[in-house]
């Protein structure tokens, strides 16, 4: 389909390499050679940086020989060797550098179009337990140097920001990540996108944990890529041993890491989305309030980001369900936490005791029903003080209400049916409707359960609960003032996807042989609001077969809510989720009903009840969205028309 043909790097994708390379410790030029070996493998790999580990050029653990002038004087020749390489890839090589005041600094060289672009020195010099940097470098904090040299003209200072194409990237080197005020923070205020991090870190028993956090934490804390490059094994083993971790992480999660210990060497070549950092710092007022820095230096490079025809990094299909099972089962506990608990204080605040709820047998209802019970048992109030309602309808199935009497004898709760029937075949009589399975016939089946609903909740002096889920409320899949409002909606930011895996996870996890069994006949129920009469009385409508597959609408909700992207890239990075699953035509075809409902069903959204926030995307009018109900989408829907499937 159309991604084949896609370039990722218009949307904002940055590839880059992290690199371990084999060194000879006090052997500059040898050293230099294996970075250019490096630099030409990586020149058709699409990589527009590439990342080196602190002093790569002489090997970090070179110790009184970093006084030796010969060895700084070969330092300076190997990276010569560098800049004479042909890669297009901008190299980013760690060396000892003598300054004209007769002071050694610890520097990373930043290398593009044949010549030094700037040499950033180390700011914070450890000198502590197995570290001995102050015996031979000086720190470069407040370092602000131009320099002429053979190997072109640069600024020496730790506050250098590198520009290639319309992406930022700036430099720190080990021990400046690690300490009470990094350099980068300021890095990624003055408006560093990515973070290169030239290191030396050595193996101990769980650093490699700490320094994992280390990285994914600080790429989050500062809404950046950060790219770590450790020195390798091939450092002197005398005291220390290296495992050379290549660590990439954005914006609080990592991306991708090296096995350590690689005798060989090592490269990570990962890509950053870079324009969806930009999303989230445009959207975190906390870091738009940040006082900024003053007195970087901003050098445009050359180079160009080469064209991305593909993306190396794992799209997720599912991006609202975990693919880790331990994260999968952590994650679903603490959702239903959440839900169960902002629904026990609802019922503190209002002083009920007892629960109304209307059980249809589909997914949303079922999530809601194992809500309830959760929040009854934190309130150590008995089940039956949950009352479900039976509401069957012209277009309900007998398979769902088998499933509603099975789910209400497994949990124990109180249940009621009442027939909706003949209640709304007067008020269509009442409205003089004639017609079946159109907007009326369906909105007044809707309305009376809601009805019933509502006042059945005054008459035992309860809440009526909400089974709405985030899905339906993005496409406006839910009927105006009936199953769009309630007491409290505890479904309201659960996906669809979602809810489909909280109900499998308790049936597989939590529920006894009985209620297991109604999960399991729920989760292979399809999904139908049942709504339209059907000679057999079976399920005659089914949701994803009229509005599109959830899965496809949940992805592009969380990439257009979440990350702010545009139609455009949400259909390159579907293609390439859901690459044999569903064609081009497919995806746009969806993708189009999509925006036309979220736009258009906005009024719905506009008067939501109350309700929890369980993930990073809500839609709730009085938190994470507020859009106007009149929003044209126009533009959107005609830049989707004009996307190409072939």
């Amino acid at each position: 389909m159309a991604a084949r043909a896609t370039d990722f790097s218009a949307f904002g994708y940055l590839r880059a390499a992290a690199v371990a390379p084999r060194v000879r410790i006090a052997d500059p030029l040898a050293n230099a050679r294996q970075i250019v070996d490096h630099l030409e493998r990586l020149a058709d790999s699409g990589a527009a940086v590439a990342l080196f580990p602190e002093l790569s050029l002489t090997g970090y653990t070179a110790e009184d020989l970093f006084g030796n002038t010969g060895l700084l004087h070969e330092a300076w020749r190997g990276l010569a060797l560098v800049c004479e390489c042909n890669s297009p890839v901008v190299a980013v090589v760690g060396l000892p550098w003598a300054s004209p005041d007769s002071r050694l600094f610890n520097c990373a060289a930043v290398v593009s179009g044949g010549c030094v672009v700037g040499l950033v020195p180390k700011t914070c010099i450890p000198n502590h337990g197995e570290f001995y940097e102050g015996r031979w470098f000086a720190s470069g904090a407040g370092l602000d140097l131009e320099v002429q040299s053979d190997l072109g003209a640069f600024r020496v200072g730790p506050n250098q920001l590198f520009q290639i194409g319309r992406h930022r990237f700036a430099v720190e080197l080990c021990e400046d990540l690690w300490v009470p005020q990094p350099p980068g923070s300021a890095h990624s205020l003055a408006g560093a996108e990515l973070l290169l991090n030239l290191s030396a870190s050595n193996e101990l028993v769980a650093k490699a944990d700490y320094r994992r956090d280390l990285v994914r934490m600080a790429s989050g804390a500062w809404l950046c890529g950060y790219l770590y490059a450790g020195a390798g094994a091939s450092e002197s083993t005398k005291d220390l041993v290296f495992g050379g971790h290549l660590l990439a992480a954005e914006n609080g999660a990592l991306l991708a890491e090296s096995e350590r210990f690689a005798s060989g060497g090592g490269e990570l070549l990962v890509e950053f989305d870079l324009d969806r950092l930009r999303q989230d710092r445009l959207r975190n007022q906390a870091f738009g309030a940040s006082p900024r820095p003053g007195g970087h230096h901003l050098r445009r490079l050359a180079a160009v980001p080469p064209r991305l025809d593909e993306l190396r990094r794992r799209l997720d299909p599912h991006p609202f369900v975990p693919d880790d099972a331990a994260v999968c089962d952590a994650r679903a506990q603490e959702i239903l936490a959440i839900q169960s608990v902002g629904l026990a204080r609802r019922m503190r605040a209002a002083g009920v005791e007892r629960l109304v709820l209307g059980l249809s047998g589909g997914l949303d209802s079922t999530l809601a029903l194992l809500v309830c019970l959760d929040a009854l048992k934190r309130l150590d109030l008995p089940a039956a003080n949950l009352h479900g309602l039976s509401l069957p309808g012209p277009g309900t199935s007998e398979h769902t209400q088998t499933t509603v009497a099975n789910l209400a004898t497994a949990t124990a709760i109180g249940l009621r049916e009442v027939s909706i029937s003949s209640a709304v075949a007067r008020h269509l009589e009442d409205l003089d409707h004639q017609t079946e399975n159109d907007v009326v016939f369906e909105n007044a089946q809707a309305r009376q359960r809601t009805q019933l609903l509502f006042n059945a909740a005054n008459k035992v002096g309860g809440i009526l609960v909400g089974t709405g889920d985030l899905s339906e409320l993005a496409l406006g899949w839910c009927t105006f003032n009936a199953d769009q409002m309630a007491g409290y909606n505890v479904n309201a930011s659960v996906p669809k996807t979602l809810v489909a895996h909280l109900v499998r996870w308790y049936a597989q996890h939590r529920a006894e042989a009985g209620l297991a069994a109604a999960l399991e006949r729920v989760l292979a129920t399809p999904i139908s609001p049942e709504l339209h009469r059907t000679q057999a009385g079976g399920i005659g409508q089914q949701t994803e077969a009229i509005i599109g597959p959830y899965e496809l609408h949940d992805f592009f909700l969380y990439h257009y809510v979440r990350n702010g992207f545009s139609p455009e890239k949400i259909f390159a990075l579907a293609g390439l989720a859901f690459a044999g699953r569903y064609t081009g035509q497919e995806v746009k075809r969806w993708l189009r009903v999509f925006f036309e409902r979220f736009f258009a069903q906005q009024f719905k959204r506009t008067t939501l009840p109350p309700g929890p926030k369980v993930g990073s995307v809500s839609l709730s009018p009085r938190g994470d969205w507020r859009m106007p109900d009149e929003a044209e989408a126009a533009s959107l829907l005609a830049a989707i028309d004009a996307l190409q499937t072939d």
